[in-house]
């Protein structure tokens, strides 16, 4: 988390990757992966101070723990460790006992990648490792270990301004997101980031620009609404409400094929409980507690959560931020006891394959296999717009035109402005649970095409130009049978144009 000052790299040499960074077959206890809610608790556990994991969860009611943090061991190195501790490797004999009776009691955790001291120093495993595919088999690793579907990504202070760590990370999850799909295996990437209390700064932005550059799907952006540092008065509940109102613009902007709801379930809060590390002056009190927990339900956010759960007790009333204690008077677990209740909706079920074993080509490729069955045609209308009128899409600033095309005598404009990135949609039948290939030829600056559903966007990008170029995405229907298919340019970069828009 932002500024705990006793997380520590320990430990010295990494050891090599087998098979050229690639993760072999691994093969967990056998268990179905199960989602983590739609809308979930979560605090952070301090995974390096020797406490319980199963024994805190079991004393505090909470049944989903963040679990802080995983990185090397070394900069330079490619082999994660929890707290960077050589003694603590990513295997079943560290937590892996603690983990299964907390899934028994209905519970999860959420391994947490980064951290304040390892962004700091160099050991967050896309900093210090250069090399993506081995970023990627670390985070296979640490799924297929410990069975997980959700990954956390604690990016902050130096790894905020490390422009090729932040591209190797996304480069990173798009290609575990593609074995992930390839092998059945359900997988969500949170980005937990600094904000201010209008949003994102620009830092943070920019990690989610990469993001939506390089295709990786972003799920959640979990804020940490404290530590602003601008010593300016506080008031932490309300502080909360108006990053996130900032984040939901910013989310509009990076994803506007979303809608509102959508955009609200991609938000996550993470508040630092009783004094944190600035002081007394931006203090979280069980008032602002009870304010964020009735903000978040009615909101429908994705994800709360609080640093720390072993600071969930009022062991040191009056006193300075600490690892071990709020800092207020208050009970112990008063806060988890608040926020406990926001656990609701359920995440549904994985389907792995019977063995839960993960065996991924060298080439990491994501395709089908052979064997799979190919979906029908969805029910896009018009794709080739030869009937010379705009439905069934629909959207501002969209025109159908005689020139440029790619085939045939029509095409589709859309002429983004400085206020508007010109989207022409539609709304599709599909068929649940099948996997489609949207592909559509384009031609213009930052053309995108995407779809729209329950789970969120799928979207493919080009820089572009004067040529004609074919852009294709995968989108998998879950249970949604009816998804948007949709087409855009990017502020204030011109016009495209598209045509030949298949879904099949």
């Amino acid at each position: 988390m932002r500024r705990s000052t006793t997380i520590r790299a320990i430990g010295a040499a990494a050891v090599a990757l087998t098979a050229a960074g690639v993760v072999l077959a691994v093969t967990p206890s056998a268990q179905a992966a199960t989602a983590i809610p739609a809308h979930v608790f979560a605090p952070y556990f301090e995974a390096y101070n020797g406490d319980s994991l199963n024994g805190l969860s079991q004393q505090s009611g909470d049944k989903y723990l963040t679990m802080a943090f995983i990185q090397t061991a070394s900069r330079g190195s490619c082999t994660v460790y929890w707290n960077g501790d050589t003694g603590m490797p990513i295997a079943n004999s560290t937590f892996g006992s603690d983990i299964a009776a907390i899934r028994a009691r209905g519970g999860d955790v959420i391994p947490s990648f980064g951290g304040y001291a390892a962004d700091n120093g160099g050991t967050e495993i896309a900093d210090s490792c250069t090399d993506v595919n081995q970023i990627a088999a670390q985070f296979e690793k640490v799924i297929t270990t410990y069975d997980v579907t959700r990954i956390d990504l604690d990016v902050e202070d130096n790894s905020l301004t490390n422009t090729a760590g932040i591209d190797r990370r996304n480069k990173a999850i798009k290609i575990v997101e593609d074995w992930a799909a390839a092998n059945g295996r359900t997988i969500q990437f949170v980005y937990t980031l600094p904000t201010t209390t209008s949003g994102l700064a620009a830092s943070g932005l920019a990690v989610l620009r990469n993001a939506v550059a390089n295709n990786a799907r972003v799920d959640i952006v979990n804020q940490m609404t404290f530590d602003y540092y601008d010593n300016q008065p506080h008031q932490m509940a309300n502080d909360t409400k108006t990053a996130s109102n900032g984040l939901y613009g910013q989310l509009q902007q990076l994803y506007p094929g979303k809608t509102s709801a959508q955009l609200w379930s991609m938000i996550g809060v993470t508040e630092m409980i009783g004094v944190d590390d600035f002081g007394p002056a931006e203090t979280f009190t069980l008032a602002d507690a009870n304010a964020v927990y009735s903000w978040a339900t009615q909101q429908g956010i994705a994800e709360l959560s609080f640093w720390a759960l072993q600071r969930d007790n009022g062991g040191c009333p009056g006193g300075a931020a600490a690892d071990n204690c709020s800092g207020i008077s208050q009970k112990t677990w008063d806060f988890s006891h608040i926020f406990a209740p926001f656990t609701s909706g359920g995440g549904g079920t994985s389907s792995p394959s019977p063995s839960r074993s993960v065996s991924p080509s060298p080439s990491r490729s994501a395709s089908p296999s052979p064997s799979q069955s190919t979906p029908p045609a969805g029910g896009l209308v018009n794709g080739d717009f030869e009937t010379g009128s705009l439905a069934p899409w629909s959207g501002g600033l969209c025109s159908i035109v005689t020139t440029p095309v790619h085939g045939g005598t029509k095409a589709l404009k859309a002429a983004a402005s400085s206020s508007d990135n010109a989207q022409c949609g539609q709304t599709v039948a599909v068929q649940a649970n099948r996997t489609y290939t949207l592909s559509a030829w384009v031609q213009g600056s930052y053309a995108f095409l995407g779809a729209t559903t329950a789970s969120g966007d799928v979207s493919t990008w080009t820089p572009g130009g004067s040529s004609w170029t074919k852009l294709t995405v995968t989108v998998s229907t879950g249970s949604s049978t009816s998804i948007k298919v949709w087409v855009h340019g990017w502020y204030g970069t011109g016009t495209i144009y598209v045509d030949d828009v298949t879904l099949v």
